[in-house]
């Protein structure tokens, strides 16, 4: 229920004419037409957050029994004080978000092994990481990382260590089918929630707000895929969120065997729009035959020739009288063999006398109208010299002219297309070998066989993790083709996927890394939920979210995490090599793996007070490693000297010692960021004046809180 709602119910118990004279104000309210897309900004929304410590301070919500299936008490509470009692920790209990001059608030005690700590989105976090593993398979390369976190304090996070700094982020939300897709709030988002969609415009709308602050304004794109659902939705809230955005919507087949829908058409495709900023656009990369450009053509490799006369606007006689000229033709070899001149606008072009034994084709259609050449006469000879000319059709049927164009022939001078020859009347033969792919931007209609679901997607997914199961994965292929045609010519990018599911967009960035030698980072982030339906046999026995046995079945520790790594190493987690190969742009068997390296972190909150005073460093030092660029080690403990350099980056906690860390820094120009630990902004100032040219500063841990504390949003 909106908040609104709510206080409509309280008002109805207090005094019932009053509450419904509220209701008719509402509904004449709702009922105008307003501009742009109005929705509910349901407040506040909050996560649970199982496995953190309860603190003084701390609001939480008091679990049901274990076992037990009901929900339980849903209203959120303080703790004022933790006291320890013979059967344990007792916490005292303050009931939240209640005003005392309306009523006194609830108090009531609770076991500390009962409760769940609540992290509301109006409320300021101070983040930490906590490493759970890594895989280490590509030398110097940076890491990809998989995050498991509530996705949108993991956004949150991300704004100290990559504000402006992405340059894609990739996501698959949730559809809001109505079939327990999603939670708004630690509870599932039903079809008959009257208020699904304002929710999940909610939902929606605090998360693009804050990657907006992630992407680099200048040159950066943000991709969602939707199906029908909610596809007007998004695209309105999009336009609003990123008015100074160009917005463009592909249509994606995924499923050439059609989705039935009762009383609708088959579904087989669904939508990704492109949110693309500052000097963001597609760029021409290698398409293979499945792809058909904006006029219709298959690119399959071999060298285009165009239409010689001309179509589409000035293509008449009168708009370019010059270019209306006639082609000397052989028609015995069929072969142009000279070119004639233009002729007065009011001549008659069956005047002009035909050489003995030659052809005149002039730009005239089918329909006899008149029209003109692409070339002027001098140009046209250039190309038959070099051989970018050719006839089609016959003396019978008529001849037609061909030509190739300049950007073609650049691609046959410098070898994309191999010139094999001359053909017989001169014009070009090039090659056609399976490696020569056409460079382009493909329309807005997707209908690739590799984008299929279930194929590339479901039955791909299963030879890496043959004993778990995913609902719904997208195509590796599909998500590789959405991002390289804006990060094939950005080998150092930055792409994120903040609802990352199975790990597909990460699989995807090592797939472009290996054909082209990129070094391409991924950023995942994906929570631990367990479905729905798990989750009913977990409660049964006695388990809740935070209990070992609970979280090794979240999405993250059981498909995320397994996923990305028997990509990199080609084994799937029992050990086995996994079979099958990669198709399409690059093919090689799934068994090799790919030269990555990828380390895993779990999110943490940290109380403020102790990372003032640098009791919370082995926390913060991930996020360092992270804002440093993910190279190399973390520095993950200050050491007695008071200072460290690891392969991207430097800590200083103690300024005694500043030359020897200056020096390090000098001598070491892979060295990027130097963090420097003090309360003095003139220790901090000598220390940055000093620092070589390729190294930043960065105040710890000022910079840290401070970017915390003003990144409150509601």
């Amino acid at each position: 229920m909106s908040r609104l709602t709510d206080l409509l119910a309280q008002a109805r118990k207090a005094d019932p004419q009053l509450a419904a004279d509220l209701e008719a104000e509402f509904r004449q309210l709702t009922g105008r037409s307003q501009f742009g897309l109005v929705f509910e900004r349901h407040q506040p929304e909050a996560v649970e957050l199982p496995g953190r410590p309860v603190r003084r301070g701390d609001t939480v919500r008091v679990l049901p029994p274990r076992g037990s299936l009901t929900i339980g008490d849903t209203r959120h509470w303080v703790v004022t004080d933790i006291e320890r009692t013979p059967d344990g920790k007792q916490a005292h209990l303050t009931e939240a978000d209640v005003d005392p001059e309306v009523r006194e608030p609830a108090t009531s005690t609770a076991a500390l092994e009962d409760l769940v700590v609540v992290a509301r989105f109006e409320d300021p976090i101070y983040p930490g990481l906590v490493e759970t593993g890594r895989v280490e398979n590509g030398g110097d390369k940076p890491f990809h990382t998989v995050i498991n976190a509530e996705n949108y304090h993991a956004l949150e996070m991300l704004t100290y260590t990559h504000r402006h700094k992405v340059d894609c982020i990739y996501i698959d939300p949730p559809y809001n089918t109505g079939a327990k897709d999603w939670k708004y709030n630690n509870d599932y988002v039903e079809g008959d929630d009257d208020y699904r969609h304002s929710k999940w415009l909610s939902f929606m709308e605090r998360r693009l707000k804050v990657a907006k602050d992630l992407l680099n304004p200048q040159d950066s794109v943000l991709i969602v895929t939707i199906d029908e659902k909610e596809y007007l939705r998004l695209g309105m809230l999009l336009e609003q969120t990123f008015p100074e955005a160009r917005i463009q919507m592909v249509s994606i087949q995924i499923n050439p065997a059609n989705v039935a829908r009762r009383g609708a058409f088959g579904r087989s495709d669904e939508y990704a729009y492109f949110v693309m900023l500052g000097e963001c656009a597609p760029m021409r990369v290698p398409l293979g035959d499945g792809w058909v450009s904006m006029k219709g053509r298959t690119f399959t490799g071999r060298v285009r020739w165009d239409l010689l006369r001309r179509s589409g606007t000035n293509a008449n006689r009168v708009d370019r009288p010059n270019l209306f000229y006639p082609l000397e033709i052989d028609p015995n070899v069929g072969a142009v063999v000279g070119v004639g001149a233009s002729i007065p606008l009011d001549a008659d072009h069956l005047d002009v006398a035909v050489p003995e034994g030659r052809v005149l084709l002039w730009p005239i259609r089918k329909d006899g109208t008149h029209g003109n050449w692409q070339l002027s006469q001098a140009r046209l000879v250039e190309h038959l010299e070099q051989g970018r000319v050719r006839l089609g059709g016959s003396l019978q049927k008529g001849f037609v002219a061909y030509y190739i164009k300049g950007g073609e022939y650049a691609k046959v001078l410098n070898g994309t297309y191999p010139i094999q020859g001359r053909d017989h009347d001169g014009s070009l033969i090039t090659g056609e070998s399976i490696e020569v792919t056409n460079r382009a931007i493909p329309g807005t209609q997707w209908r690739i066989a590799a984008h299929d679901s279930t194929q590339y997607g479901s039955r791909l997914l299963k030879n890496l993790l043959p004993d778990r199961a995913f609902p719904f994965p997208k195509s590796l292929y599909a998500v590789e083709d959405c991002i390289k045609f804006f990060v094939a010519e950005k080998p150092g990018a930055v792409i994120l996927d903040f609802f990352s599911g199975s790990g597909t967009t990460a699989h995807a960035v090592m797939r472009l890394n290996k054909q082209d030698g990129g070094r391409r980072q991924c950023i995942s982030v994906t929570n631990n939920e367990v479905s729905a339906e798990e989750q009913k046999g977990l409660w049964k026995k006695g388990l809740r979210p935070g209990d070992a046995e609970w979280e090794q079945w979240g999405i993250c520790d059981y498909v995320t995490k397994p996923r990305v790594t028997a990509a990199i190493i080609g084994r799937t987690p029992a050990g086995d090599p996994i079979k099958g190969e990669y198709k399409f742009t690059d093919e090689f068997p799934m068994a090799e793996g790919f030269e990555e390296n990828a380390a895993f972190f779990t999110l943490t909150y940290e109380a403020p007070r102790q990372v003032r005073r640098n009791r919370a460093f082995a926390r913060v030092a991930p996020m360092l490693w992270l804002k440093a660029g993910s190279r190399g080690r973390i520095i993950s403990s200050l050491p007695e000297q008071g200072w460290d350099v690891a392969q991207a980056y430097g800590v200083l906690e103690d300024m005694d010692h500043a030359p020897e860390f200056l020096a390090a820094l000098e001598a070491d120009p892979q060295v990027r960021v130097a963090f420097i630990v003090t309360d003095s902004e003139a220790a901090f100032q000598s220390v940055a004046r000093q620092l070589p040219g390729h190294t930043t500063p960065v105040r710890l841990y000022e910079s840290y809180l401070h970017n915390f504390q003003i990144n409150r949003r509601a």
